[in-house]
């Protein structure tokens, strides 16, 4: 994956951002997410921190679009205070094929853009 220096998102986009803000909000999660399967269903998802399981929230919206029927990924936005994308995020993003995953600042903000 390449990373680009300056982030140009189109509305769907945007709205992927929306989405992970606001889960990551509801449930005051460290982190949220929003994927974009090949037919343009979205599914969120925050954090999971469970003494049993740990996911972020990239995986588990990738798990929930993957159980939901999804077989790649068009885009993915996770919102976090991070500066980069955990290597378990990217990896995940890769299986998917995903060829955009935007990373934004708990505001809202993208900061990061991967495509590959």
């Amino acid at each position: 994956m390449s990373e680009l220096a300056a982030v140009d998102l189109g509305p769907e986009d945007d709205k992927l951002i929306t989405l992970a803000r606001a889960t990551r909000a509801r449930v005051g999660a460290a982190e949220g997410a929003a994927v974009r399967d090949e037919t343009g269903r979205t599914y969120t998802a925050a954090t999971v921190d469970l003494p049993s399981l740990r996911l972020s929230a990239l995986q588990a919206a990738v798990a929930a679009a993957v159980s939901s029927g999804a077989e790649s990924l068009e885009a993915a936005a996770v919102v976090t205070a991070a500066a980069s994308p955990a290597e378990a995020d990217t990896s995940v993003a890769a299986d998917m094929k995903t060829p955009l995953v935007v990373l934004a600042d708990l505001d809202g903000t993208p900061v990061r853009a991967v495509r590959s």
